[in-house]
């Protein structure tokens, strides 16, 4: 596609990454506050076909080196689309992104990361438009079920502050459409291949009760996906049979990670950091670590800046726990994976949690047991595991005080 486009597009360009030196220009990433991306199905005569608009500077204006904030919003139309195909298409934007030398894409909903490299730049990617123009080329070659697609890009900080109330109000609907059913309700589950470019070895379970890494892909996303697109990145996977109900170990899924992981593993719980934990790639929201000096766990997320109680960063320990490895007591996974009935419930589940973020502890206090939640310190409780042990005992945290059984 070299002489469609200012630069190659392909697959061979997935898991390309674009170190600080070669870098352009970027967008989102621990930088910036205001990022996100979203995808949203209208009516045929709603979306203005093949229209790309760029709202606030574009690329050529910016200064180079600097980190920018960025609103991607895709409008979509077909008479054979639905309305649970939006976060598929939209975790698309990952895939496709990724086929564009000299681009690179991580993450997904409010926490993307993008980045131009400069030789990309310089053969003329210049421009966001010349971006746009890649990805509708790719998502309508690639799913003819898309009859009319519009891309827009704001790059203006007020107003990306302004829309992005409104993508996590979305995100938040299809988060809660997802809860309820139980993985024993269902026969599947689904598994997604997306982030293999940068993860060889790692695939994403999917089920009723456990969301993937990327906190994008739900059991219902899942179902869409295949339904989308049965040749793709994400498919079904039968269950098979229940080996460990708590643990959340599975024939089915165990045959899965055999295969693809290369036979690197052939074992996987789905609900425990332990002995066979689920692989994590790089595109997870959080981290949930192993203190063995509490003999419990914290939890950092991906826009944490700051040291976690153990003395190292999240980009630190991202890179221990990532690539598609089985690390016992490192787990990346979704936030959203902790309202979950099941929440990693082989190890004590929320209740073995002693340290979180602020930010974090405030906005999933749903989640975390009322008895519980002035007991788990933040980064304004405590800055180290000496005064993490402290804390713990003084709150007289549940699992310290030996509370917390473990099932059986």
């Amino acid at each position: 596609m070299a002489g469609i486009f200012p630069v190659d597009v392909g697959p061979q360009y997935e898991g390309e990454v674009i170190r600080k030196a070669d870098l352009y220009v970027e967008f989102g990433g621990p930088n910036v506050r205001s990022k996100f991306e979203l995808v949203t199905l209208k009516g045929l005569d709603e979306v203005d076909n093949e229209k790309i608009e760029v709202i606030g500077p574009d690329m050529k204006d910016m200064q180079e080196g600097g980190s920018y904030p960025l609103g991607l919003m895709i409008d979509v139309a077909g008479e054979k689309l639905e309305k649970d195909m939006e976060p598929v298409l939209e975790r698309r934007i990952h895939l496709y992104a990724n086929y564009i030398e000299g681009l690179y894409h991580m993450n997904q909903r409010d926490d993307i990361w993008v980045r131009i490299s400069k030789d990309s730049y310089n053969k003329g990617l210049n421009s966001l438009e010349e971006i746009g123009k890649i990805l509708m080329f790719l998502f309508t070659s690639e799913l003819d079920v898309i009859e009319k697609i519009s891309i827009t890009f704001v790059t203006d900080e007020k107003k990306v502050e302004e829309l992005i109330t409104k993508a996590r109000e979305i995100y938040k609907a299809r988060d809660e459409r997802a809860r309820g059913l139980r993985e024993e309700d269902v026969e599947e589950f689904y598994s997604c291949a997306l982030c293999q470019s940068f993860a060889p070895t790692h695939i994403c379970i999917a089920t009723p009760e456990r969301v993937a890494n990327c906190g994008a892909i739900s059991w219902f996303d899942g179902r869409a996906a295949y339904k989308l697109d049965p040749e793709g990145p994400v498919q079904e996977v039968k269950k098979g049979d229940c080996l460990d109900p708590i643990r959340g170990e599975y024939s089915g899924c165990n045959e899965l990670a055999a295969v693809k992981s290369m036979g690197t593993y052939n074992r996987v719980y789905l609900h425990s950091a332990f002995e066979h934990p689920h692989t994590s790639c790089g595109c997870f929201q959080a981290i949930w670590f192993y203190i063995p000096e509490v003999d419990a766990f914290g939890l950092v997320h991906r826009d944490f800046a700051g040291p976690t109680v153990v003395g190292v960063p999240f980009s630190t320990m991202a890179a221990d726990t990532s690539g598609g490895r089985q690390v016992e007591g490192f787990l990346g996974m979704a936030l959203e994976y902790l309202r979950s009935p099941k929440f990693l419930q082989a190890d004590g589940g929320i209740r073995r949690c002693v340290w979180m973020p602020k930010e974090i502890k405030e906005k999933y206090r749903d989640a975390i047991p009322e008895d519980l939640f002035d007991k788990i310190a933040t980064e304004e409780d405590v800055k180290n595991v000496d005064e993490l042990v402290e804390f713990l005992n003084r709150v007289e945290h549940p699992w310290v005080k030996g509370e917390v059984e473990l099932p059986t």
